[in-house]
């Protein structure tokens, strides 16, 4: 999991300002135990509460308009999910020295579904796509368009071009950059996607999916909510699964060669970017970094 900070402007959070802003805020919780959750997660800090709730606070300024997004979007989605999602119960205000908004929410039992946790990988494979299915039908009417709020997913792959060459760059010398700028030019050669904007969740990978007993279990972490482009969504298909998993994934959600073109590369570029970022502060995104990388070079030195 992490370790120490992971951003410049990291704001840092304990256990002691959770039950402050508890005992101010929601006394009716006050009284329950607190205690600071490991996470891979970058956007928040968690913190369980009791044995029914979590409490997320944002790390980072660039995290905190998550909030609202959430509060007011997860309720309405969860309903029509097939599996559970962190439904917000309240909505905390800045206090005690702490500068933004912030939510209790439910808890979510699981640990990360990497792969070596799920049972049978093509049948979590089939099950997660049951999960983007479902969360592309709904109506997308009024969601929030791709922007600084989920890191600009969904929105068209040629803009993340500077960034990710960038990033390529800057792993010269730890990876054969000539394939990964031969993958990423690839993916820019799909063409665009020409129907509606859907929702997507924007970064489905493993340390936002939850097993247990070998399956699938939760989605969590919907910061990066939004209704765009559905090829965001298939990312899911190299940074947590390998060939026999990825291909069931595929079947299972019916998607065209354009799109699974530019769902490559958008996990491409998200590796891309991530691993020179948490390289020496996130040891498990680094990791899925490297797992993504290896399985979109698989995937192109195939011509898959």
């Amino acid at each position: 999991m992490s370790s120490g900070r992971m951003h410049a402007d990291e704001l840092d959070t304990d256990a002691s300002l959770v039950r402050r802003l508890l005992e101010a805020q929601f006394p009716q919780w006050a009284g329950l135990p607190v205690e600071r959750v490991r996470s891979a997660g970058t956007d928040n800090a968690i913190y369980r509460l009791g044995d029914g709730m979590a409490v997320r606070l944002p790390r980072i300024p660039a995290a905190a308009a998550q909030v609202d997004k959430e509060q007011q979007w997860l309720p309405r989605l969860a309903p029509l999910l097939p599996l559970p999602v962190p439904v917000p119960l309240a909505k905390g205000a800045p206090g005690e020295g702490y500068p933004w908004h912030w939510s209790v929410c439910r808890w979510l039992e699981g640990e990360n579904a990497t792969l070596e946790r799920l049972a049978e990988a093509a049948q979590a494979a089939a099950g997660l796509a049951h999960f983007v299915a479902a969360l592309q039908r709904i109506d997308a009417t009024g969601g929030p368009p791709p922007g600084r709020h989920n890191s600009g997913r969904g929105a068209p792959l040629a803009v993340r071009d500077g960034p990710t060459r960038a990033a390529i760059a800057s792993l010269q010398g730890m990876l054969d950059t000539g394939a990964v700028t031969a993958a990423w030019e690839a993916a820019l050669q799909a063409p665009p996607h020409d129907g509606p904007p859907v929702w997507i969740h924007g970064d489905l990978q493993p340390g936002n999916l939850l097993a247990v007993g070998g399956r699938l279990s939760a989605v969590i972490d919907f910061g990066c909510l939004g209704v765009g482009d559905p090829a965001c969504d298939l990312q899911a298909a190299w940074n947590l699964f390998t060939a026999e998993a990825r291909e069931a994934f595929r079947a299972a959600l019916g998607v065209d060669g354009a799109t699974w073109a530019r769902g490559r590369g958008w996990a491409l570029s998200v590796a891309l970017i991530a691993l020179p970022y948490y390289q020496h502060t996130n040891p498990f995104l680094a990791g899925v970094a490297r797992h993504t990388i290896r399985e979109v070079l698989a995937d192109h030195g195939h011509g898959a």
